[in-house]
């Protein structure tokens, strides 16, 4: 449905805005579980990679409520194979802890949400919402509608079971940047992948970016997108030697974080055109990915054509 299109009396706007509501409340519940969950599940998820307990956990919780949130109609997650029809509504694509191999070493880690409106696989101007909540010392989240980017802290007031045997827990939710634009001289930058790896044209690009920019790079897409966020930059996970078609997911990494930085003024761009113009080809379609100040992404572009 379009934003002005509606189910009842709730419109795309309220629809993105429940997910988002859902997303917030399973947030304090998947940071609370991570402590005994840093461990494989023994299983691998449909792109060939390993699977933590923890990333079971929270495709668990956010599967059950997602499907659950009226107008929703569609459901997928990097952790699941195929698409689930859950109703007739928006479709939500998710990446549950993207970064969860920074459990063990306990670095930041955060989960990635898309909210579509077409039938997936979909294409990144199908996009009416998305954003991200990054575990960090703070638990925030990172909101993006057509109104703008906004920032909230996500905090627990009571656990699940207090206040009686069936009682769910609260979250309290602050917005502490109510508009996000990038700032307009760009300070970090991030780069995935192996140097040995990268393309030459790659490389080159780097090492200029390396000569201006200060290097922030911890492992996970959410922290580093949320440095850029923050202070303005780049990151890119590159097509690489050994990956040319990249190494993230085009519906539940590439699209919403591209989405995100666009709406607060950057770009995304797959090393060719906008991220959000990638047409899809499958649901678990990998993609390169390099976003942050437009300027830089320009220059991006330059040096791979």
């Amino acid at each position: 449905m379009s934003d002005d299109d509606s189910a009842g009396d709730r419109t795309v706007r309220d629809v993105v805005e429940s997910v988002f509501d859902v997303v917030a409340a399973a947030a304090p519940e998947i940071r609370r579980a991570l402590p005994g969950r840093r461990v494989e599940s023994g299983t691998d998820n449909p792109s060939g990679e390993t699977v933590m307990a923890a990333d079971v956990y929270a495709d668990e919780l956010l599967a059950d409520r997602l499907a659950a949130v009226d107008d929703v109609g569609e459901f997928a997650s990097e952790e699941r194979e195929s698409v689930a029809d859950v109703g007739t509504g928006l479709a939500v694509a998710i990446d549950p802890l993207d970064g969860s191999s920074n459990l063990q070493s306990n670095n930041a880690m955060g989960t990635v949400v898309g909210v579509y409106d077409a039938s997936l696989p979909a294409s990144g101007r199908d996009l009416v919402g998305a954003g991200y909540v990054l575990y960090g010392p703070i638990t925030t989240m990172v909101v993006a509608t057509a109104d703008g980017v906004r920032e909230e802290v996500v905090e627990a007031t009571t656990a699940p079971g207090e206040g009686g045997e069936n009682a769910g827990g609260t979250v309290t939710r602050s917005v502490v940047e109510e508009s996000i634009e990038l700032p307009a001289d760009p300070t970090v930058y991030g780069f995935g992948g192996r140097v040995p790896d990268w393309p030459p044209d790659f490389e080159s690009y780097a090492r200029e970016i390396e000569s201006e920019l200060k290097l922030r790079y911890g492992g996970a897409m959410v922290g580093d997108v949320n440095q850029v966020l923050t202070y303005g930059g780049v990151f890119a996970y590159p097509a690489l030697q050994s990956a040319p078609n990249g190494k993230l997911r085009l519906q539940f990494e590439a699209n919403p974080i591209a989405y995100v930085l666009e709406q607060a003024g950057g770009a995304g761009s797959d090393g060719e055109r906008d991220l959000l113009d990638v047409e899809p080809d499958g649901l678990h379609q990998r993609v390169p990915l390099h976003v942050g100040s437009e300027r830089l992404i320009d220059r991006l572009e330059d040096a791979l054509a």
